[in-house]
């Protein structure tokens, strides 16, 4: 019986190779995602947020850098509101990076540009960035946007601050309940996170260059987006130089949609550091699409992540 259970999980291990069905954007998907950036662009430029309401699904994610994380429609029409009253937005402009077909959920990773002014004291900004959208598929043809994350190329001081709408309702992502532990990919992300704890605290960027697929995108705060494996080792490699010291580290998830080969994560994090003289706790939120290799692991394909 011992024998026949080591001979199981070998077969697991090395047998044949995990069948990776292959997804194809429809045209009429392609289109609407053309449309949503259109009016995306012109919804802030024209301070017309109802512009974006028909895309969104009641339950919508909003992942803002430097906020907490924003649920529903009606809370993400109220942050688009307070961002209008704040700051005059003149131009913006979006590019897609990639649409891919998941399975169940539609996946598309892009850059963007938007140039404001804050309405006092009338400072220009121009903020560069990234983002990943996910659209539920709600029928053959139609979509409805679940969630928006994004963050920006570079660290823009003082502005950070004026990102911040506390008055909008939102929730800090690691403070949500984590997703019980009752089935075998729950299992196998709480296993990965806890050794993630370990590998963060202990800043060793090999064990982390493990979790990267070949052709993984790194979405990363305050840079421009890493593309393959090879720009991911040479960034966690210096990334975790400047790390501080944890003293407690935390990484969680509130919700799992497994999408069979795909698996999105939606994951947070506690941190208790310090770093010289100061320290403190900071929180921040992610999301992470892993892929199901051809030898049965699991590997991030696209990641990025946000402060709150």
């Amino acid at each position: 019986m011992k024998y026949s259970v080591l001979l199981f999980w070998a077969g697991m291990t090395v047998g044949h190779a995990f069948a990776q069905p292959s997804y194809t954007v429809s045209e009429n998907n392609v289109s609407l995602l053309k449309r949503y950036r259109q009016d995306y662009c012109k919804s802030w430029k024209d301070n017309s947020p109802h512009l974006l309401s028909g895309y969104y699904a009641d339950t919508i994610r909003l992942m803002p850098a430097f906020q907490r994380t924003i649920l529903g429609k009606n809370n993400a029409m109220a942050y688009f509101m307070a961002f209008q009253k704040r700051f005059t937005v003149e131009e913006v402009t979006r590019s897609e990076i990639e649409i891919q077909d998941l399975g169940g959920q539609v996946l598309e990773t892009g850059t963007f540009t938007m140039r404001l002014r804050q309405r006092a004291p009338g400072k220009d900004q121009v903020l560069e960035g990234k983002y990943v959208n996910l659209w539920l598929k709600t029928s053959v043809e139609n979509l409805s946007l679940i969630t928006d994350a994004w963050n920006y190329d570079h660290y823009y001081g003082d502005i950070h601050d004026q990102l911040k709408f506390d008055d909008i309702p939102s929730v800090h992502a690691a403070l949500l309940p984590n997703v019980l532990v009752n089935n075998t990919i729950r299992f196998e992300l709480a296993a990965l996170n806890r050794l993630l704890d370990a590998t963060v605290t202990q800043h060793d960027d090999r064990t982390w260059s493990l979790y990267y697929a070949g052709d993984a995108m790194l979405m990363a705060s305050y840079f421009p987006a890493f593309k393959g494996k090879r720009a991911i080792d040479d960034y966690l490699k210096q990334h975790v130089k400047e790390l501080p010291v944890f003293e407690a580290l935390d990484i969680r998830n509130d919700r799992i949609d497994n999408l069979g080969t795909y698996v999105i994560e939606y994951a947070s994090h506690i941190a208790s550091w310090r770093n010289g003289d100061s320290s403190g706790v900071s929180m921040g939120k992610n999301i992470r699409i892993w892929r199901r290799e051809s030898d049965h692991s699991l590997k991030i394909f696209r990641s990025i992540g946000m402060y709150d």
